[in-house]
């Protein structure tokens, strides 16, 4: 059991891995890295059929860049536009020009930082819209891109080339908008936990209140279920004092 848990995690983190390495790769990955990539597992044909599945769903080609633009709902392309609009105000810059304002920033600058902020700008988009449809709204994906930029250009202390800059701040939009669409994960899954527990409690009531033709106490509940006092109470207050069976004054708790 425990070699297979091994095997899980061993594949769970190479398909993250992968995954990530596509992103960087704007969104596409070659069959030969990905096979290259599980090697020592072994897959079979199916096996292989299901990475590549797993990949398409997350916005990721193979050989060829999917088109993003085609998954994003009417309301996200409305905003896609008016935000890219916004960007052509923006003035172009040099590949001359931007080595020197990334030189300025990574000594620290601040004006020069705010300059490549906007050079930036423009690649947000880009990056958010290979995290679409993963649970977070595309405009919450471009806010959290735009934060993480803001705070890389002050960092750029850490690399030791201007040519660097473009994969360090990109690693830095892609982690902040992974971390989001983790954090939306979690508390959705903490919001199906609660639902799940109301609606247990609610049934068990709703059983036990058919039986005695009458709202039940939370002690006739704990009696006729084993639950402890602390789940019935928790799951009344999450739903605000909604489960209509339960005879409950919020007041004696």
């Amino acid at each position: 059991m425990g070699n297979l848990d091994n095997k899980e995690k061993e594949f769970a983190k190479m398909l993250a891995d992968v995954t990530r390495l596509a992103r960087e790769q704007k969104g596409v990955i070659s069959s030969e890295q990905v096979q290259e990539a599980f090697e020592e597992l072994d897959l079979s044909k199916e096996q292989y059929d299901l990475v590549y599945e797993y990949l398409k769903n997350h916005n990721i080609g193979i050989g060829e860049a999917l088109d993003s633009d085609e998954i994003l709902t009417g309301e996200e392309s409305s905003y896609l536009q008016e935000y890219l609009d916004e960007l052509e105000m923006l003035p172009d810059v040099s590949d001359a020009e931007k080595e020197g304002i990334t030189i300025s920033a990574m000594a620290g600058d601040i004006n020069a930082q705010k300059k490549l902020i906007e050079i930036y700008l423009k690649n947000v988009p880009d990056i958010a819209k290979l995290y679409a449809e993963q649970g977070v709204y595309l405009e919450d994906l471009i806010g959290e891109g735009n934060v993480a930029l803001t705070r890389g250009v002050t960092m750029l202390n850490a690399i030791e080339k201007p040519s660097e800059a473009d994969a360090f701040l990109g690693r830095m939009m892609m982690d902040a908008m992974e971390d989001l669409i983790a954090e939306n994960i979690d508390e959705a899954g903490r919001a199906n936990t609660a639902v799940q527990k109301v609606q247990e409690v609610a049934d068990r009531a709703k059983e036990l209140s058919e039986q005695v033709q009458r709202k039940v106490t939370v002690e006739e509940l704990m009696e006729e279920t084993g639950w402890e006092r602390e789940k019935i109470i928790e799951a009344i207050k999450l739903s605000a004092n909604n489960i209509e069976d339960i005879d409950f004054n919020e007041e004696d708790y």
